[in-house]
């Protein structure tokens, strides 16, 4: 076993050695200093091992595979590299933490299923991949232990559940469509279109990978999650853990075969999603929050993009440019939710360093001629044409940059009281490698993966056409400002608030998760808990052949 298929094994068998380690209490209380290290594997592979010859274990029908497009290629390849720079980030913030064993542990978790869906070719692994990802990121959420993040964390995990079972039902439906034993995912897709179940299949999908997308109305467990969690894991949840829904999408809706119905309902959805979270997140008042309804924003039109690709076709090459898009808003958005550290140890005296890059990289996600973001937005806009869905996602890129200069309002509104406070190197070097990242790795990618030309981006007609909304965004912003304060207080969460009234359900498990709580902080038992819940799961999905 050499090259492409040592590589593949060594990206998802690093975390998982080092968690088995934490059964050490020695090893465990050091284990945060490793944290930055473990997805650096994983970012080998992304570099070395696209296209190489799959890696397959257990010769049974499950037929355990492990593979590499060019797709997974570069969302692999950027979540490694936020989750390396978060994980030293997290050395730094945590450093007081008295149970940074705990949370080492929960991060491995997860930080071996968000790597796994990027790399798994087979529904089985999959599954098991997605479960992990979701349930050990529960632990992330609630690791600070307040009211706030308890009451997160149960709407997360409620969330998160659902999503999870329509995800098993689809999976099913997928394995008994396929002909034969396989359970290769490209054979699931390929027999999709002839199947009987075809509708509820791609239906359960869109539920269950666009919940972890954050589509409206399932996206309310974001603007909770991000605000409760740790630092360095709400750059995570928003930048790689949020695209293993995008992958998900990509990975199983038939894009070969139009299917223009579930097409125009993704698109709808995805629209609204955008508009929504804008409208939305210029209420809020935390940078955090702002950044949690940006990102729910962004997914949506994602989603709006991938159903414009369903509706009519979408071909490998053009499915690159909705990775590419993805890939741009995990650097960028991981790197501002970094900056909200940053900028909470900096006093106002030296704030104007972080306020000028964080505002470089905001701006470009709304646009900004000559950042990564302009690009994505050049690369997308063929698929969503010249009518009304291309008028939407200009009007889309105006109130992406009002949302995302109300973030900058916030962020400069966060720095520390003390005037000559300065962020630590340890919070301060990850946070400004992300901010680099995020500025040259989309120049590389575009015109390596042949998407585009530099020559192309760098007309002076297409730098105007991605400035002016940017400016309009910006006129509107000196509006919110000014007039702003008579703007409705929408709670964190929006329509769940209204709803836990009503749903009481959501809260009828809340002692019970509280008194289960003190067990799940204990390493061992949480990490085999969700260990065997994955498993269980995933042999139900083989079991339904």
């Amino acid at each position: 076993m050499i090259g492409s298929e040592l590589l593949l094994l060594a990206a998802l068998a690093t975390p998982v050695a080092l968690l088995v380690a934490c059964g050490s209490r020695w090893v465990r209380a050091r284990m945060m200093a490793l944290l930055g290290l473990a997805p650096l594997p994983a970012l080998a592979a992304a570099l070395l091992a696209v296209d190489g010859p799959p890696l397959v274990f257990a010769e049974t029908r499950q037929h355990i595979t492990f593979a590499l497009d060019p797709a997974g290629a570069i969302l692999l390849g950027v979540a490694a590299l936020l989750w390396s720079a978060a994980g030293f980030y997290a050395w730094t913030y945590l450093r007081d933490e008295p149970h940074q064993g705990r949370f080492a542990v929960y991060w491995l978790l997860t930080l071996t299923g968000s790597l796994g869906v990027f790399i798994t070719a087979d529904l089985f692994t999959f599954y098991l991949a997605f479960a992990l990802v979701s349930l050990a990121a529960y632990g992330l959420v609630i690791f600070d232990g307040t009211p706030r993040a308890r009451r997160a964390g149960i709407i997360y995990l409620v969330l998160a559940l659902l999503g999870e079972v329509a995800l098993l039902m689809g999976f099913v439906l997928l394995a008994v469509a396929i002909p034969g034993d396989s359970l290769a995912i490209r054979d699931a897709v390929a027999a999709l279109p002839d199947s009987p179940w075809r509708d509820p299949t791609v239906a359960l999908l869109i539920v269950g990978f666009g919940l972890k997308m954050g589509l409206v109305p399932l996206h309310v467990w974001l603007p909770v999650a991000h605000p409760a969690a740790p630092m360095p894991a709400s750059a995570v949840l928003s930048g790689a853990i949020i695209k293993a829904g995008v992958i998900g999408l990509i990975r199983f809706l038939p894009f070969e075969t139009p299917l223009p119905d579930w097409g125009a309902i993704l698109t709808v959805v995805g629209l609204f999603t955008a508009f929504y979270s804008v409208a939305i997140g210029i209420t809020q008042s935390n940078p955090k929050t702002v950044l949690a309804y940006s990102s729910v924003s962004q997914m949506g039109f994602v989603a709006a993009v991938l159903g414009m690709g369903l509706a009519v076709g979408l071909s490998g090459t053009a499915m690159l440019v909705v990775v590419f898009y993805a890939a741009h808003h995990l650097l960028a958005k991981g790197a501002l939710f970094l900056a909200v550290g940053v900028a909470a140890a900096t006093g106002p005296r030296r704030l104007w360093w972080v306020l000028a890059p964080a505002a470089i990289l905001a701006l470009g996600v709304g646009g900004l001629p000559l950042t990564g973001g302009a690009l994505a937005k050049l690369a997308v806009k063929p698929l969503l044409g010249e009518e009304l869905v291309g008028l939407l996602a200009t009007l889309s890129a105006i109130g992406t940059t009002l949302l995302m200069l109300h973030f900058l309002h916030r962020l400069a509104a966060s720095a520390s009281p003390e005037p000559a406070a300065t962020a630590s190197l340890g919070l301060t070097l990850p946070w400004l490698t992300m901010f680099g990242a995020a500025l040259v790795i989309p120049w590389m990618l575009y015109e390596v993966t042949g998407i585009g030309a530099w020559s192309d981006a760098l007309q002076p007609k297409l730098l105007w056409a991605g400035l002016w909304p940017v400016l309009i965004g910006a006129v509107l912003a000196l509006g919110l400002w000014r007039w702003g304060r008579h703007l409705p207080q929408v709670p964190e969460g929006d329509i769940v608030v209204a709803g836990e009234r009503a749903v009481g359900v959501l809260f009828t498990w809340g002692d019970v998760l509280e008194r289960m709580e003190g067990k799940l902080r204990r390493w061992p038992v949480a990490a085999l808990m969700l260990l065997v819940i994955t498993f269980l799961i995933g042999g139900a999905l083989v079991g339904g052949q």
